[in-house]
């Protein structure tokens, strides 16, 4: 199985960070900040913390989780963004358009698209998610 978890945390907080910029009025550099930002902390949570509930010492955890996660957001978040920034209008669009959201629901296919290959190649190979099914 592939780590649709981590894929899962990091679109939640992509969409979060994106719905929170757009609202607040972000510029659009801020606005991509704050969504890869959360992407990323949403992303590592929801592999970090099956691996502590799995009695794994918070270091050894977060070691595990920063292995297995921080390619697949990294890719993630540079597809998604660009694919939001490269569609225009998208990012000054605003909440209440169809444009913003089909924009967002377009980077986010892509990104899964482009994300699921890198993680079969990683756990391939061992690394990525294969780190954490051993803990598993």
């Amino acid at each position: 199985m592939y780590p649709l978890h981590c894929l899962l945390g990091c679109a939640v907080g992509e969409v979060l960070g994106l719905v929170i910029g757009t609202a607040l009025g972000l510029a659009t550099g801020s606005t991509v900040v704050l969504a890869i930002a959360l992407a990323f902390l949403f992303g590592y949570s929801f592999t970090l913390v099956p691996v502590l509930r799995s009695g794994i010492a918070l270091k050894a955890a977060l070691a595990v989780t920063l292995a297995a996660d921080t390619v697949s957001i990294t890719v993630m978040e540079v597809v998604d963004n660009a694919v939001m920034l490269v569609v225009p209008g998208a990012m000054t669009a605003g909440l209440a358009t169809g444009l913003f959201w089909a924009s967002l629901a377009l980077s986010l296919a892509v990104a899964f698209v482009v994300t699921v290959p890198v993680n079969r190649w990683l756990i391939s190979r061992g690394r990525g998610h294969a780190v954490v099914h051993g803990i598993h």
